[in-house]
């Protein structure tokens, strides 16, 4: 063993300052509370008015909007702890909490860290030097190799491996988390296609290559180690359901596991932890292949988005058992754990547009209740969605005694959701949870008890007994992101036309009451607009994502309504220009790409013509309805 006892500090902790934002900081302060400490916000300008600040004891100016000077900037957040005079600091999820850096600036300037040493943050937090801790300590490790810095050395060391180990592979950047720095080959001319691009570029610094695991699924395990030693796995949590990588559902327990998987899982995490004096909580993460086999993935040491399910099941405050280790306390008390319990998260992304992010205001929100419900959010009415950050509004968890029950309870949550301003990832959540590999022999309707009619939460799911079939990849191979993406028009045929010659963009969808019943009424805008300028309805009714999964897909405007501009249909930055002026191009090519909330988003021409002018570069930012590139019909440029 190689862990020592840890004296207990010299004060207990009082004040913590919550080195994040939104719905992380909000849930720390919440326990700090409820433990009868002291919290300190932190704010960037857009933040000032968040419920975070709102909840703290204090909260103080970073002093900027960038995440570069505010949330990622270490001296600025020192210097808040010091005006505040917090003795502790606990850096939530995403930003400065995977950096070791920060971790070690915290207790030199002799405060409390939250989390586990800078030391143990980066041995794990580097994929690379991960990889060598687990396969040295006996931990499986999927086959791999780093990879050299130059492109050209880089590409023939990839080629190599791909014949030994077979297709596909992955590329990873060492350095990369939540699922980014991740490019897939499925064949020896993508990857020369793939170098082809980057020959003669910067050196690949920090890149490795692994057989990818097809198939497998992805679990993991809720840790926690004290200065004392002790060690626990408080849960395991599948997390399988993933899109590019990120994750859309969590649950807890992993459903469907073999005894002996669970036990191999335990023992991993627990030599994981001891190889490198881990102290506080964490995850680790791996590949449950079809075959049982248990292959390493990563650790985070930190605490996850989807540690609630963990909670919910464990009876345990993650956050509370962070701040008593910090506190050279011993683990608290384990319980048995009991139940199921789902956490889905709720973005403003729009399905309908395949889950392009939105920004914009909230007009309204109405959170579900009732038993097993629990919400970790932070939007209120009247708050905005930028493109600074994340896309999260916030996260839905329900508990219930079986997985089944909870699977219906998640349902009966969802539709008792409604929120005004912006579309949401709901209707693509629906249909993930009552899909028959998502279900499995889980199914509600599978239940000794009446499916219901039509529209009720047995009616939806899917009936009899299937396996548990989702996998890493499910998600993509499903193709259910397809079944709700509103039709594009093909530009040799004219649009489908709604009910009197409209365009279905140009529908509107709305609640009545007929003859006692309430129903959905579609109608074109223009019979608002007329109405309206002639005063025989005041103003246009309003619409909530409620109606809108129920009533019809939302259907997507083009970037561009008409005219030789295309414009930009969100706010955004500008990654990449693929085009020149003088380009003759084809309606739906590829012109250029943006990126919003970590989302990239392909910009079509809306139009054939020649390229007239370029308003934009790689880098610039936009917002929704700047022009981006001028096409002309052919002959208006000649």
């Amino acid at each position: 063993m190689s862990f020592l006892f840890k004296r207990r500090a010299k004060r207990p902790i009082r004040k913590i300052l919550i080195a994040n934002r939104g719905e992380i900081a909000v849930r720390v302060i919440r326990t700090a509370r409820d433990l009868g400490l002291a919290s300190v916000a932190v704010y960037s300008d857009q933040d000032m008015h968040s419920l975070a600040c709102d909840l703290a004891d204090e909260a103080l100016a970073l002093g900027g909007s960038a995440p570069a000077d505010t949330y990622l900037s270490i001296e600025a957040i020192l210097a808040a702890a010091k005006k505040s005079g917090a003795d502790a600091i606990h850096p939530g999820y995403g930003f400065l909490s995977e950096n070791a850096d920060f971790a070690a600036a915290v207790r030199k300037a002799g405060l409390v860290w939250i989390g586990p040493s800078a030391n143990a943050i980066r041995s794990l937090g580097d994929k690379i030097s991960a990889r060598a801790i687990a396969a040295k300590t006996g931990v499986p490790v999927i086959p791999g190799t780093p990879l050299p810095t130059r492109p050209d050395a880089a590409r023939d060391r990839l080629l190599d491996f791909a014949r030994r180990a077979g297709y596909p592979v992955l590329v990873k950047r060492a350095d990369a988390g939540g699922g980014r720095g991740i490019t897939r080959f499925d064949s020896e001319d993508d990857v020369l296609g793939h170098f082809e691009a980057l020959l003669g570029s910067a050196p690949l610094n920090g890149y490795f290559v692994e057989k990818m695991v097809t198939r497998a699924r992805h679990v993991e395990t809720q840790c926690a180690r004290d200065a004392h030693g002790s060690f626990a796995v408080i849960t395991t949590r599948d997390c399988s359901v993933q899109r590019r990588n990120q994750k859309v559902v969590e649950e807890a327990p992993a459903p469907h596991l073999a005894p002996a998987v669970e036990r191999a899982l335990e023992s991993h995490s627990r030599a994981l932890f001891e190889a490198v004096d881990y102290i506080g909580v964490g995850t680790c993460e791996f590949l449950v292949a079809e075959d049982s086999s248990v292959y390493f993935l990563e650790v985070n040491p930190r605490l996850q988005v989807e540690h609630t399910v963990s909670e919910e099941v464990a009876g345990i405050d993650l956050v509370a058992e962070q701040i008593r280790i910090a506190d050279s306390l011993p683990l608290s008390e384990r319980r048995a754990a009991r139940g199921h319990s789902f956490e889905v998260r709720i973005t403003s992304e729009d399905p309908a547009a395949r889950l392009m992010p939105a920004t914009g205001r909230i007009s309204q929100i109405s959170w579900p209740g009732g038993p097993g419900v629990r919400v970790d959010a932070f939007i209120r009415p009247g708050d905005a969605i930028g493109s600074d950050y994340d896309s999260l509004i916030g996260k839905l968890i329900v508990s219930a005694p079986t997985r089944a029950d909870a699977l219906a309870r998640l349902s009966r949550a969802l539709g008792e959701f409604s929120l005004e301003g912006l579309p949401t990832s709901v209707p693509l959540i629906e249909k993930i949870i009552t899909h028959p590999d998502f279900c499995g022999p889980d199914s509600p309707a599978a239940r000794p008890l009446p499916a219901g009619p039509p529209g009720t939460a047995g009616g939806r799911f899917p009936k009899g007994e299937r396996p548990f079939a989702v996998h890493t990849k499910w998600f993509e191979e499903s193709r259910i992101l397809d079944e709700l993406a509103a039709p594009v028009p093909s530009p040799a045929r004219p649009a489908r036309s709604a009910p009197g010659g409209a365009k279905p963009e140009d529908m509107e969808s709305f609640t009545i009451e007929l003859d006692g019943r309430r129903t959905t009424l579609r109608l074109p805008r223009e019979f608002f607009d007329l109405a309206s300028r002639s005063g025989a309805i005041p103003e246009r009714p309003a619409r909530t994502q409620h109606l809108r999964k129920r009533g019809g897909r939302r259907e997507e405007r083009g970037a561009a309504d008409s005219g030789p501009a295309l414009r930009a249909p969100i706010q955004a930055t500008v990654v990449r220009v693929l085009v020149e002026v003088g380009q003759s191009v084809n309606a739906g090519d590829l012109v250029l790409v943006l990126e919003s909330m970590k989302m990239e988003k392909p910009i079509l021409a809306h139009r054939g013509g020649r390229i007239a002018d370029i308003r934009v570069a790689a880098g610039d930012s936009v917002t929704a309805g700047d022009p981006l590139v001028l096409v002309e019909p052919e002959e208006e440029t000649r």
